[in-house]
């Protein structure tokens, strides 16, 4: 009977495409009391059949040391995953590192990057999660970020820092504060930024039934955006239970086609505006696991991707992630 199926059994397909070969540039390991996602798990998605290459691991707050300087604390997570991915390099878990840095710490956050640079050959950079919304119906980064941060002037002294040290700066916000992003943009025109789950699209709470409007202004922020050139666009995220697809309150998981249509519009509005050379896939698992399966999600980007030349497609699938990262 289909209710002692696992859920995400329940909509199966084969690898599409399994020989194109992909960089990951967006996922997490964790362990939770009923939540474990780490190697061993991450593993099992990767042998879906599709081309993984190699990987770029984001940071979670996950293993952060608990004694010391506080400041040093997240430079636990960088340490904790340099150590369980240091066997996989077929695929390569992990090619690259982003972890976690409060940026509100001014020039003294240098101590801390330097701490995460210590620690693993391959850290690339920091994400300081800034989501927030005012309605108590979204939820806020983990990091618990003002509505203000990116004018905050401690932050902005602590952002200065990264281009010193080459490291470049992932942005977890919601779509409506794009316009933040850009002014931090230009102000740090070579700090390289990837803005993670193409800008927060948010369908819960005030957005809910606003799917037009909220497209409407996602894409007149996210095409103003594009005239900065150190800004890049990791194509996902779409599959979270607050994008507010509904997609995790089927009876079946979507399948890729299914998927791909509804990511088509925001997607090709990406690549039309940054071009191919600054936009990435990426799996964001295990988050966007709550609506499909490893192997289904990959198949609905390479749908999405069908319609562009060869080329295009090996950089939205693998060269995009690979460059930015350096991996």
């Amino acid at each position: 009977m289909t209710d002692e199926i696992p859920w995400l059994d329940r909509t199966i397909e084969a690898a599409l495409e399994p020989d194109l070969a992909i960089c990951d540039p967006h996922h997490h390991l964790w362990k939770f009391p009923n939540n474990v996602y780490l190697v061993d798990e991450f593993l099992e998605d990767l042998q879906a059949g599709h081309n993984i290459v190699k990987t770029v691991y984001m940071e979670c707050e996950e293993n952060y040391r608990d004694s010391g300087p506080e400041q040093l604390f997240p430079v636990g997570e960088t340490e904790f995953v340099e150590t369980i991915t240091a066997d996989y390099l077929q695929p390569n878990i992990a090619a690259g590192i982003i972890g976690f840095a409060d940026l509100c710490l001014g020039s003294s956050v240098k101590e801390v990057l330097e701490a995460h640079l210590a620690s693993s050959q391959r850290f690339r950079g920091i994400r300081h999660a800034s989501a927030w919304h005012e309605s108590d119906k979204i939820r806020n980064a983990h990091t618990k970020p003002t509505a203000d941060l990116f004018q905050n002037s401690n932050f902005l002294s602590g952002f200065a820092q990264l281009e010193e040290f080459n490291l470049s700066f992932d942005s977890s916000i919601y779509f409506n504060q794009i316009p933040q992003l850009l002014a931090l943009a230009q102000q740090f025109p070579n700090t390289p930024i990837a803005l993670n789950h193409i800008g927060g699209i948010v369908g819960i709470g005030p957005y809910k039934d606003q799917r037009e409007a909220v497209f409407n202004q996602w894409q007149e922020n996210i095409i103003a955006l594009s005239a900065c050139e150190n800004v890049s666009l990791k194509l996902g995220g779409l599959t979270m239970t607050a994008c507010g697809f509904g997609w995790h309150k089927m009876d079946a998981p979507p399948s890729s086609e299914q998927l791909a249509d509804s990511m088509a519009p925001y997607f090709d509005i990406c690549i039309k505006h940054f071009g191919s050379e600054r936009c990435m896939f990426e799996s964001n698992f295990p988050f966007d696991r709550a609506s499909c399966s490893y192997a289904v999600l990959w198949n609905a980007f390479k749908r999405v991707s069908q319609q562009y030349s060869i080329s295009d497609r090996a950089a939205l699938l693998h060269d995009t992630a690979s460059t930015f990262y350096r991996v």
